[in-house]
């Protein structure tokens, strides 16, 4: 199973960014897939989920209520993050994961993780 994250960098406060994670390797529809990030000195921390079913989970975090958008695109092997008015606060590596089955906000819940991509946010 292969994992990868892609579409972070240096971006300035208030920009939008979309993330995206390939995974490859097993049947993609079969599983929930969620987005983790950890701040610089700070534990992981459950962003959004999406199960197989197509439930979204994005309420993990109250410091990104109504930011965030997840997605998924079968045909592509793809899952997204789409997060909207970014703030220096929202500065962490970002990491893509297969959950078990259905969604978590727990990384024990997570089964396969990528390198993670790092997201940098001036003000």
């Amino acid at each position: 199973v292969e994992v990868v994250e892609s579409g972070g960098g240096l971006v300035q406060a208030g920009d939008s960014l979309r993330l995206s994670c390939k995974v490859s390797g097993l049947n993609f529809d079969s599983y929930g897939m969620g987005w983790f990030r950890q701040p610089p000195g700070k534990a992981r921390e459950g962003v959004a989920c999406i199960s197989q079913y197509g439930a979204r989970y994005d309420d993990y975090l109250d410091a990104m209520k109504g930011r965030v958008n997840i997605a998924r695109d079968s045909a592509k092997e793809t899952l997204y993050l789409e997060i909207d008015n970014l703030k220096p606060e929202d500065t962490a590596k970002y990491f893509c994961a297969v959950a078990a089955a259905g969604c978590s906000r727990f990384a024990n819940y997570y089964t396969h993780w990528g390198q993670g991509i790092q997201v940098t946010v001036s003000s």
